[in-house]
């Protein structure tokens, strides 16, 4: 409502009254219509209205009434010009004692401010060296069209925190202080309101900064103390080894112990780190407070002896967990630190981090997904460099993915190895891919503690009130090269001269303290009080040292232990078979599940057959094929209470149209999962569809499945050879982490492979590369060719005490291959069969050949078989290929005639598929009892050939081949 105080005034009195105006936000419409009225006939409107008007126009060209009524700022600069206070109703009230500022002049202060915090950053002082020259903002008053005679003029304030009218000055020294000292905020990317608002206030109610109490600025020097003294004591006592030093950066420390201390008082209780090395050893030491001796006694190669596996990994490159504690008593705050076992592929530890996040927050129950907390430390140059960035923050507001929100720390070294910000992005900030999220980016000057400070609670309040990610990119420099060995003044002589003449972090610490006392008395830190505060530090370590001497370093804890206690390690024959099989009673009961509809639900027309062949499926009417095979499999561990979670492009239909996991209504559009609807107190079933991506979202379900072992969890290529894509995972963590960090994973990767003339790129999923990575029972591989052989397979992987990682090269034609299916009863008995021997062929006397194959290329030579007449040949199914069971192979050969022809024949070129690893494995068992071969297509750079003619004739050929027919 808008109320004018004097009707019918005369216009001294209107003038009076117009000053006294009360206007309501909700009828600014209504307003702008009086002043259209009033535009076109000044006597037409209230006197008090007219006096206002006239005031407002003081100077400024009136624009049309037909403007007015159409979309303006109108709106803004009513309010702008009234410079409205609050009364204690809440109502904006208009000023009495000056003469606002016109129209214009208004308006052009509230561009003056959105200015400030959309370009703001662009001028504020964030490198620590001063070497870094930029254009900064346009923030002159003269480019807005004001003028500094216009600084003790009073502008409304009220889209500004704090008093709702201020003085020009007062206005910009406001805007300087939040926007352009040692902060830089980017919000101009943000167009969520209720985001950019809470920003905006927390910010400006302050000023951007935090003033701290002398027990925080003495916690801030004993942490960057701590990260010195750690750094200088390394680079004496252990010269010349490597370390990847922090200084530079040692504001790491204490940004770090304050964002998890004010974690754990905002009900995080775990917290999972993933970082490169840089930097490591000291949050390892200082954050982690893994003991000094320990990290001493890597430097000096101090292992057991019965620690010689062969694997490990380099000091810079290990985790470590453990409990912190902040508070006593009724105040005391427990969270758990995990920082991640991470390679030098810097990245690409991200979506690692943020899928064992996902994994303990299931098993937490927490749903809002606050209590458990990703933090993500990466380098500027890395930041900016790798497209797997881009795919992890791509995942952070996925239904599939999300987490609440991470933390990330940009630790901005101003270089990468020798290469400079020119040569690394093309961007303004090395952090400038974030801006595809609706989050805040603030970059400080790492020299400022207090500002430091305030941005680390800025980005975990955020991230706790809206549960997205929050970004710090912290501005410093790195004291060494690349690595303690490097000569960084080759390439950057200037940057090295600066950094030699300066003082270090923990200087310019004591110095900010000094500029910037306390109000409250408390006593100032003074540089003596550094100086004892780190030879007390040096102290310290000078005594661990000594420690270091009398211990041995202990290998990596072991995975099993915690949520893994029911786990055990060993090898694959030597964990004994589970019961895989289900009673009848409970496969029909899960076959009705996945065959009903909700009441009123209406299924595709084509769906429906699909869904009433499954019906007979499960009634034993008709042979189970893969399809329903999967669904069983998990339909039956769910209704045991097992959480399965899978993942992948276009898995909720299925690449090929097989799955069907959740029905969508063909009128409606509505879903329904019949999975989630086993039974009352079932697992859950997650199944998501991913984005085009395959090494964020395999890494993302890698790091599920160590904090999941409970669970079944499943990543599918769309075909098999998109693994390409994420071939990083599995050769730094998926092969090769047990050897290197002690963890293990259970985790399933379906990719589909066989060749069908779809050309090179839809043909292999390179089972030769997982082959070759397959050793001391890293991995299962197994190229799987029944339905019921993958129902048990998928179920022993969740039953047995047993977890590592389960390949499977999964079909595509046999997805619908009238022969590739299995009887009801093979799912209620039987198990597993590592190899499926030949029961077609009785006289193995007369038996002149064995083919041994896997996968697909069975049917193709049973079809051949079955079309010439090939009776004398026997095809035994190699199921699954690592762990070979070479017992039991050779027992399925032994009643075989001695000297018979042993075949391997695979589809794929002779340099790929399994013929390589099964020459490499086989042949010393055999001890001349076979003539042993190979059947294949020809060598080749290629998987496949283009030509779907050219495929026919190879698989002709192929087909003679193993026949024996010349």
């Amino acid at each position: 409502m808008i109320e004018v105080k004097a009707k019918g005034a005369n216009a001294g009195e209107a003038e009076e009254a117009a000053a006294s105006f009360r206007i309501n936000p909700a009828n600014l419409a209504f307003a702008e219509e009086i002043y259209a009225q009033f535009l076109q006939d000044p006597a037409s409107v209230d006197p008090a209205w007219r006096a206002y008007f006239e005031a407002l126009d003081d100077g400024v060209p009136r624009p049309s009434a037909t403007a007015v009524r159409a979309p303006s700022s109108f709106a803004r600069s009513i309010f702008a010009t009234v410079a409205p206070s609050s009364n204690n109703n809440g109502v904006a009230t208009a000023p009495v004692a000056t003469k606002p500022p016109g129209r214009l002049q208004s308006e052009r202060a509230q561009r003056l401010v959105e200015a400030y915090r959309e370009l703001g950053h662009l001028s504020a002082e964030l490198d620590p060296l001063g070497l870094v020259k930029r254009a900064g903002a346009p923030l002159d008053l003269e480019f807005y069209g004001l003028s500094s005679a216009e600084l003790d003029q009073v502008f409304s304030s009220e889209t500004v925190a704090g008093p709702d009218r201020t003085t020009l000055r007062d206005l910009v020294q406001l805007l300087r202080e939040t926007y352009c000292r040692h902060i830089g905020v980017e919000l101009a990317h943000l167009h969520d309101v209720e985001l950019r608002t809470w920003l905006q206030n927390r910010m400006e109610s302050t000023r951007n900064h935090l003033d701290l109490t002398h027990e925080e600025r003495w916690r801030l020097l004993e942490k960057v103390t701590d990260a010195e003294v750690f750094e200088q004591f390394l680079h004496k006592k252990f010269l010349g080894a490597k370390r990847f030093s922090l200084e530079g950066a040692e504001s790491l420390i204490p940004l770090l112990d304050r964002l998890i201390e004010r974690a754990a008082r905002s009900n995080v209780s775990e917290i999972v780190i993933g970082m490169a090395h840089r930097g490591r050893l000291n949050v390892l030491a200082n954050v982690m407070e893994k003991p000094a001796a320990q990290i001493f006694g890597e430097f000096m190669d101090k292992h057991g002896e019965d620690s010689d596996s062969g694997g490990g990994d380099v000091k810079y490159h290990l985790g470590h967990s453990n409990d912190r504690v902040f508070g006593s008593g009724a105040d005391a705050h427990r969270v758990h630190l995990s920082l991640s076992f991470n390679p030098s592929h810097l990245e690409w530890v991200n979506t690692v981090v943020q899928g064992r996040v996902r994994a303990k927050q299931d098993r937490l129950g927490d749903s809002e997904r606050s209590r458990c907390l990703p933090l993500l430390i990466h380098g500027d140059a890395a930041f900016a460099g790798q497209g797997i960035v881009a795919e992890a923050l791509n995942l952070s507001e996925l239904e599939g993915y999300r987490v609440g929100g991470t933390v990330h720390i940009v630790v901005n070294n101003q270089i990468g190895f020798t290469t400079p910000p020119k040569c690394s992005y093309s961007t303004t900030y090395a952090t400038d891919v974030a801006r595809m999220l609706q989050i805040p980016i603030f970059h400080v000057n790492g020299e400022d503690p207090e500002a430091v400070s305030q941005v680390v609670d800025l980005a975990l309040d955020f991230r706790q009130r809206f549960h997205r990610d929050a970004l710090i990119e912290m501005w410093c420099y790195r004291k060494y090269g690349h690595n303690e060995g490097d000569e960084p003044s080759f390439t950057q002589p200037i940057m090295y001269r600066t950094i030699a003449d300066k003082p270090s972090i923990r200087v310019a610490f004591v110095q900010a303290f000094g500029k910037r006392p306390l109000a409250d008395g408390s006593p100032a830190i003074t540089v003596d009080d550094a100086e004892r505060l780190a030879a007390r530090r040096r102290e310290a370590l000078d005594r661990e040292l000594e420690r270091a001497n009398t211990i041995e370093v202990p290998p990596p804890a072991s995975t099993f232990t915690g949520a893994w206690a029911k786990v055990r390690g060993g090898s694959d024959s030597a964990v004994p078979q589970v019961p895989t099989a289900v009673p009848i009673q409970t496969i029909q009961a899960v076959g009705r599940v996945l065959t009903e509809v909700p009441p009123g639900f209406s299924l595709h027309p084509k769906l429906q057959d699909i869904v009433e062949a499954r019906a007979e499926m499960a009634l034993g009417e008709k042979p189970v094929n893969w399809g329903m095979g999967e669904a069983l499999a998990f339909g039956t561990l769910l209704d045991e209470g097992v959480r399965v979670r899978f993942t992948g492009q276009d898995v909720r239909r299925g690449t090929f149209s097989h799955r069907h996991a959740v029905f969508i209504d063909y009128e409606t559009g509505r879903e329904y999962t019949p999975l989630s609807h086993i039974r009352g107190k079932q697992g859950v079933f997650d199944i998501h569809d991913s984005p085009l991506s395959e090494a964020g979202v395999l890494g993302f379900d890698y790091g599920y499945s160590l904090d999941m072992p409970d669970g079944l969890t499943l990543w599918e290529a769309q075909f098999g050879d998109f693994l390409n894509g994420a071939q990083v995972i599995v050769d730094q963590f998926l092969v090769s982490s047990e050897a290197k960090w002690n963890r293990v994973s259970g985790l399933v990767l379906l990719l589909p492979h066989g060749m069908e003339g779809q050309g090179p790129e839809h043909s292999s999923a390179r089972l030769e590369r997982f082959l070759t990575l397959a050793v001391n029972d890293n991995i299962q591989v197994c190229n799987l060719t029944t339905p019921a052989q993958y129902f048990h397979v998928l179920r022993r992987q969740v039953l047995r005490p047993y977890r590592k990682p389960l390949v499977i090269m999964s079909p595509k034609s046999l997805l619908r291959h009238p022969a590739a299916t299995s009887p009801l009863s093979a799912f209620t008995q039987g198990r597993f069969q590592h190899i499926i021997p030949d029961t077609t062929v009785k006289a193995y006397s007369k038996v002149r050949r064995v083919l041994l194959c896997t996968g697909k290329v069975y049917y193709d030579l049973v079809a051949e078989r079955q079309e010439k007449g090939y009776g004398d040949v026997a095809i035994l199914r190699v199921e699954q290929l690592y762990p070979l069971q070479i017992d039991e192979l050779l027992e399925m050969l032994s009643v075989y005639p001695e000297g018979t022809s042993l075949v391997w024949v695979q589809e794929e070129p002779r340099n790929m598929g399994g013929w390589v690893y099964m020459n490499r494995e086989l042949p010393g068992f055999l001890s001349g009892s076979f003539n042993w071969s190979c059947v294949s297509r020809p060598l080749s750079a290629s998987p496949a050939v283009g030509s779907l003619g050219r495929h026919k004739r190879e698989q002709a050929r192929l087909m003679a081949d193993a026949f024996g027919v010349t």
